[in-house]
Formats: structure tokens, sequence, C-alpha cells
């Protein structure tokens, strides 16, 4: 029988984080200094598991290793995708991300990474940064050594329900004060340009990879075209966000029971606020606020009922 696979997240602690995840979702975290909810992972460094049906126990990695005809037979070595939700209770360091060539080439393998955030919440006059200001790598590399980091980076203000793609090779910071949903490719990989030279409990600077970051940032940095647009539909008002190489992410707005057709390899669902319940093959699940689950292929028709908003994906 087909189910929706409800997953436990894995918390990953952070010089950067604190007690959102609990406060906003109810989660039991590790410490005050919890910086990531790994919600839906098949990344080694954090797997989710699945909490209900015939494979509850397994982790995502196994399913996606022994039971490919859940996710109809998608093509990639690995899991494609990884769900988060950050809380940068501090700046997190400005960093940027490789491509899949480099980081094939660099790291083992590991894919690259490119990103997207849905700011959730976030505290009055938050900002963050997307992007810089050099024209040439010479300039970079000029400004970076010069520690400009007012003149190099671009700040941008944000408030909740803002959306920010950010493809591989754009430097980039969440900072002090922002609770958002990140959609990604599984990759872990992070080159740091500079962490406001913060040192941890032993006095330790964290290490920073200035000619990684260097070799894979994109210059000059060019704000991604985006065309958000929101469609009505019975029950629920339809969000897309983006819709690019390594993922489409939607915003589901349901109020009262809205039908649709799983028609992808596989689906991502992130509750950001609300409850109700999904029917699938007749069988009704309870969902609420801070659940994570797949839906796989051969679903087909299901339906929300409640009043529940939602982050939901697919590859």
């Amino acid at each position: 029988m087909i189910q929706p696979l409800f997953l436990e997240p894995v918390f990953q602690e952070r010089i950067w984080g604190g007690t959102a995840l609990k406060e906003q979702f109810g989660y039991e975290i590790p410490s005050n200094h919890t910086g990531e909810c790994w919600a839906i992972s098949a990344h080694p460094n954090g797997p989710s598991v699945v909490k209900n049906g015939q494979f509850a126990g397994k982790t995502l990695i196994q399913l996606w290793d022994e039971n490919r005809e859940l996710f109809g037979g998608y093509k990639t070595k690995v899991f494609p995708l990884l769900t988060k939700i950050l809380d940068a209770n501090t700046d997190l360091s400005v960093q940027v991300h490789p491509n899949d060539e480099y980081a094939n080439k660099n790291e083992n393998g590991e894919l690259g990474k490119t990103e997207c955030w849905y700011i959730i919440d976030c505290k009055e006059g938050a900002e963050l940064i997307y992007g810089h200001n050099a024209h040439t790598k010479e300039e970079l590399v000029k400004m970076v050594e010069d520690e400009e980091w007012n003149k190099l980076l671009r700040r941008v203000p944000v408030k909740p329900g803002d959306f920010f793609y950010v493809p591989s090779g754009t430097i980039h910071a969440l900072c002090e004060g922002t609770l958002v949903l990140e959609t990604q490719q599984s990759s872990d990989t992070t080159y740091r340009v500079y962490d406001y030279d913060r040192t941890d409990d032993k006095g330790n600077k964290r290490e920073l990879h200035l000619e990684k970051a260097i070799d894979v940032s994109t210059v000059p940095h060019t704000d991604a075209k985006l065309h958000i647009e929101t469609t009505n539909v019975t029950g629920a008002d339809i969000t897309t966000f983006v819709k690019e190489e390594y993922f489409s992410v939607f915003k589901w707005d349901i109020h009262g029971q809205a039908t649709f057709t799983q028609d992808q390899a596989f689906q991502l669902f992130s509750v950001l606020d609300g409850e109700g319940s999904i029917m699938v093959g007749g069988q009704s699940y309870p969902v609420r606020k801070g659940d994570h689950f797949i839906l796989p292929a051969g679903t087909g028709e299901y339906a929300f009922e409640g009043k529940l908003s939602l982050i939901v994906s697919h590859p």
C-alpha cells in the first residue's frame, strides 16, 4: 500500500544556532545552539529516518538504495535534494558553494550546491548577504585581502514570505534573526570567505577556504531572475517560486479541501503552519506544523483538508 513517508528530522548544532526550532516548531533540540533541522535528508552527515508504515526505522539512504521504485526509478546515484530549516540566531559565515563539476573533482564526488530560501520568520530590520560588488576576480581577491567587507558584500533587507534563489557560485550569508526553510542539492560542501573573526569556546577561529571560494565565485554577481506567481485552485493557493535545473519549489496554502495528483517521481512536503490531514489511498493521515514527508511514485490522487501552509518541492 502506498503511504506518505513521514520523516524524523536530524538536528545539527552550530556556533550561530539558537532555540527557534524548539520555540517555533516544538522540536526536541539538542542544545541552545541548534542551527539546523535536516528535515528531509539522505545525506550521510545526517540521514532522516522513516517514522511510519512498513519502512519505519529505515533511513532515507536505505530506501533510496534498496527501494528505488518508491522514487519512480529516479536515476541519480544519490537522493538529489535536502530540505532544512535554519535558525540564524547570529550571523552565518559569508560563504559560497561549488557547482557539480568542481565538487565532484575536488570534494570526493560530492554534489555541488545550488539552494534556495523561504523566509519563515525574521526580526524587524533583518537582512542577508546576497552577492558582491566586485567586477573582476582580481578586484574580488584584492577586496578580500584588504578585508573591505562592507564595500564588497551586498546586503539585502528581508521580511517573512520572501524567497531567494541561490545558485552555486553566489557569495551569500543568512544574518542574525532569520528562520529559513532551505531547499538545496544534497550536499554539505561550503567554502567560507569570512567569519567575522569569531572564535569557538577554545579560542579557535573557524577555517576559511579562500582559494576554493575565489575559484568558484561568480564574478560579477548577477541576481537570479524569478517569476513568482500565485494561482488559485479549489481549496488552495499555489505559489510557484522557482522551476530550475535541480529543483522546483512551491508554497501551498490550503484552506478547506484541495485535491491533487502526484505525477512526479516523488514530492517533498514541509508543513510550516497549521494542521489538517492528507488522504492517500483511502486512508487519512494527520499533518501539522513541523511535519515533513515524501509522497512516493504511484501515489496518484490525494487530498489535503484543513488550514495548512506547506513548502512543496521535487527534483
